[in-house]
């Protein structure tokens, strides 16, 4: 495991990440989702794709990377890229889970791997929205206290810099970047996932001009259980 200090904005972050194969010179970068960190993403791939030079990183304020920062996922994106020209490497695949998605669409890399990625909004359920409704009844009130009472399990324990780029990111339309993507992009989805469904995959593959899905069996985390199956595609796919 190693760090690296980036100044972005002329803020100071320190990013943790850990390299595997690191003798290999194509290069593959893998980033979590949102409150997650590189270890859940190492478990699941870090013994695969043996061809690639894995980077695994946690991303500002997440694991033990530090943000002090209100971020959006375009800020996420340069201090990733700024991360990696640090490094001096190129990666030929850029794979995200979640949150992370959004953040590898962004770098444009040959080959692009989504593991159930954000950025299709979807229609919130009535106890979430009755929830936003009571916080900004309340909020004129001086009753801010309501608000920590309704936050999303997603950013409990985190900082005020934390909990407002989550507000930024959480429902943000990436429809536009999806299909922007000039990268060869490899869907996988869990078909049970209710943090990003199913169709919001189905959308974000028919947004990519150049894109392939896959819905496999699972939730959210569905890639922890069928890791071995993604790298045969990658391996396939992401040759060139």
């Amino acid at each position: 495991m190693a760090s690296k200090e980036i100044i972005y904005k002329e803020h100071s972050f320190q990013l943790s990440y850990e390299l595997v194969n690191p003798a290999e010179e194509k290069v593959m970068l893998v980033l979590h989702g949102w409150g997650s960190n590189k270890e859940i993403m190492k478990q699941a791939f870090g013994k695969l794709l043996p061809e690639y030079k894995h980077i695994y990183l946690d991303m500002p304020g997440f694991g033990k990377s530090s943000n002090e920062m209100i971020l959006t996922t375009e800020d996420y994106a340069k201090i990733v890229q700024h991360f990696l020209d640090t490094l001096g490497v190129v990666p030929h695949i850029a794979m995200g889970h979640s949150f992370g998605g959004k953040v590898s669409t962004l770098l444009n890399t040959p080959c692009l791997v989504l593991l159930s990625s954000a950025g299709v909004i979807t229609e919130k359920p009535w106890s979430v929205k009755l929830k936003i409704a009571t916080v900004k009844f309340l909020k004129p009130l001086g009753m801010t206290f309501i608000r920590d009472l309704f936050k999303s399990k997603d950013v409990e324990n985190m900082s005020h810099e934390m909990y407002e780029t989550f507000k930024n990111v959480v429902d943000e339309d990436f429809e536009a970047s999806f299909s922007k993507s000039q990268s060869k992009a490899l869907c996988f989805w869990g078909k049970e996932d209710t943090a990003t469904p199913l169709y919001t995959g189905e959308k974000i593959a028919g947004l990519i001009q150049d894109s392939e899905f896959y819905p496999l069996e699972g939730d959210h985390f569905f890639f922890l259980k069928h890791a071995p199956f993604i790298a045969q595609i990658i391996t396939q796919h992401c040759k060139d």
